[in-house]
Parts: structure tokens; sequence; C-alpha cells
């Protein structure tokens, strides 16, 4: 299942909490605050989306986990309306790069939804969610955190493939 325990990172134990009341710049130029936020929200944090040209961090496929952040977003895009259909209201991405690098991915792949910067980290040290180092940055583990109305329902964090996380949020709903 997309949710058992992963040795390879601490994960803090969300379920119940309210978001933290921080607002995250958005590819879509708005400022969204997830604990104010209405309905069903699925949030997949990402490490980070390689350019255009494809030059990835040296050593990049050694880092358990890192690979599969492009794979992960076309599948959110490919299943949005399903997920719209079983009740989520909103979808967004989340990494630590900026928002105008994180523009030419929304264009480049499609996506049908905003993607969420957490630059300053302050998402991140607020909920205490996973980082490693990579390239001289700080990159999020994958993570993806399903909210009602601002409050953590689950949060799934062994991914062991991206490209059907989005197929893994969808069971889940499905059973709860």
């Amino acid at each position: 299942m997309a949710h058992e325990e992963n040795s390879l990172f601490s994960v803090p134990d969300l379920g119940g909490r309210r978001m933290p009341d921080i607002a995250l710049h958005s590819t879509d130029d708005a400022d969204v605050n997830l604990s104010r936020l209405s309905g069903l929200t699925v949030i997949y944090a990402y490490p980070r989306t390689s350019p255009p040209d494809g030059t990835a961090v040296s050593g990049w496929s050694d880092i358990p986990g890192a690979k599969g952040c492009t794979p992960q977003s076309c599948g959110f895009r490919d299943h949005f309306d399903e997920l719209r259909s079983a009740g989520v209201a909103h979808v967004f991405g989340l990494s630590t790069q900026v928002t105008s690098y994180q523009k030419e991915v929304v264009t480049r792949l499609h996506l049908p939804f905003a993607l969420l910067s957490d630059a300053d980290l302050s998402l991140q040290r607020a909920l205490s969610l996973p980082t490693f180092d990579a390239g001289g940055m700080t990159l999020l583990h994958r993570v993806t955190i399903i909210l009602r109305d601002g409050v953590v329902q689950t949060l799934m964090h062994k991914i062991d493939d991206p490209s059907t996380n989005a197929d893994d949020v969808l069971e889940y709903l499905s059973q709860s």
C-alpha cells in the first residue's frame, strides 16, 4: 500500500492536524493558504523537476526516491478529471523550486492545476516534512497529503512508483 512505513526517512504523524496558516505562492500568481481551503485537497510534494534540457543533478538516479517527479505530475494531470469526480476540490504539486521555474513546468507538462513553491521551507519547517540535500539544494522527500477543510486526513509517504501516485490517491478516496 502507498502509505506503509518507509525506513529511508522519518515521517511526521500529521493525521488530524490543521495545516499551518502559511501562504504559498502558486504558478497561477495567487497565494494559497492550505489551512483555509474548503473541501478535499490533494497536495503531492516532490523533490524537483529537471529543466527542459533534461539535465539532472549529478547522482540523482542514486538517491532513493528522487526520480519520478515528471511522471508523478503527469499522473495527476492524467487523472485530474477522475480526482475531481471523486470529490477533490483542489490538486496542487509542491516543491522547493521557485515559482518562475515551476511556471515553465506547468506549461511544458500541460498541468490543469497549480504548483506551489515552498522555496523558503516555511511549510516544510511547520510540518517537519522530510527533506534531503542534493546539488546544493534542500529538497522535499516525496509525500502526498490529503486534506479535508484544511485538516490532514492522511499522509502517504511510501510512494514506490511516482507515476501511480494519483491512482493510489483515487484508491484511498474510494475506501474512505
